[in-house]
């Protein structure tokens, strides 16, 4: 059910969209045989679940290659919701947040979706499962109703779950099987895939948009593993009094002071309360949190503030954060 576009004029994976080359193994596309439809990076994500990085691209050049007519379906996840303006896009947007699967049932999904700010021209939002199949009637009804031609694009940034949704698509609406690579790792998806649903719609399937200073790039195999949730996440909520620190794994430490915290976060992850100081190798950074606010880790998720709060946050070198109005 893949098809390349006009451009194209040699074999691609079908898993990553590399084109298939049998000349240097420890680059793009490599395998033995060219005969094979999956390099053999793709192959052994697929059956060993090995992972060999990959040098990143220039993804901003995937943007450019958007006509601005087309619609595009910007695919992001609960605990991501952030820096959708920076993605510098002209066309028409579905907003679609996946993994509805993790989102807590205390949060009120109809307010979320009324709290999520932009620039783009979002013309409708929703929530998704692939795990569980949830909304893609929706979602396909609205893919029909809004596209400027039968070519969509699906965007986002790295391990939003883009290839999981356009295979769903695929075997819901083509009656056949998506056969593109799909982990939890970052940068599996290589180049564009052209997927043909049916006679009406082809979805393209983008290489992950590189969020920089975002966990999920620098984390090893198994941290990664860690920090994404597998199953509905369990707010953990912390009424600090007095002065303590709560450590979340090795990766961040908050030094707090009489003020009210909800953490949303994977439930694989350790926290523990310190209630005395202790030297810290982590990045220091003093922060001023106002109340109904947000403190962003990139690719970790977020810590909710109910009350104005001045915070000493400890992060990995090399992680950002960013801090915006609460969205649940």
């Amino acid at each position: 059910m893949i098809y390349f576009g006009k451009e194209d004029i040699m074999i691609k994976c079908v898993g990553c969209g590399s084109i298939l080359q049998d000349e240097f193994p420890l680059k793009e596309g490599y395998t033995r045989d060219l005969n094979n439809r999956f390099c053999e990076r793709c192959f052994n994500i697929k059956h060993y679940n090995k992972y060999l990085k990959v040098s990143n691209k220039d993804y901003t050049e995937v943007i450019k290659r958007i006509d601005n007519n087309d619609l595009v379906l910007l695919v992001t996840d609960f605990l991501n919701l952030y820096n959708l303006d920076e993605i510098n896009l002209k066309s028409p947007v579905i907003l679609v947040i996946s993994k509805a699967d993790i989102i807590p049932r205390s949060v009120n999904k109809e307010k979320l979706l009324s709290n999520i700010k932009s620039n783009l021209n979002i013309v409708y939002k929703l929530f998704i499962s692939s795990k569980n199949n949830y909304n893609f009637d929706l979602l396909y009804e609205n893919i029909l109703r809004f596209k400027q031609s039968k070519d969509v694009y699906v965007i986002g940034y790295t391990n939003a779950g883009k290839s999981t949704l356009v295979n769903k698509m695929i075997k819901n609406y083509g009656g056949g099987n998506g056969n593109i690579t799909v982990s939890n790792l970052p940068s599996t998806t290589l180049d564009l895939i052209y997927n043909k649903v049916n006679d009406d719609l082809n979805l393209i399937d983008t290489p992950g948009l590189l969020d920089n200073g975002s966990m999920i790039l620098e984390a090893s195999k198994e941290v990664l593993n860690k920090i994404t949730p597998k199953k509905e996440i369990r707010p953990i909520s912390y009424q600090i009094k007095g002065w303590q620190s709560l450590l979340i794994e090795t990766f961040v430490r908050l030094d707090l002071e009489n003020t009210n915290i909800i953490c949303f976060m994977s439930n694989n992850l350790s926290f523990r309360r310190v209630y005395k100081d202790k030297e810290c190798t982590l990045v220091k950074h003093d922060l001023v949190i106002k109340k109904n606010s947000d403190l962003v880790i990139k690719g970790l998720g977020f810590i909710s503030f109910k009350k104005d709060s001045k915070v000493t946050f400890w992060l990995l070198d090399g992680i950002n954060y960013i801090i915006r109005d609460s969205i649940i």
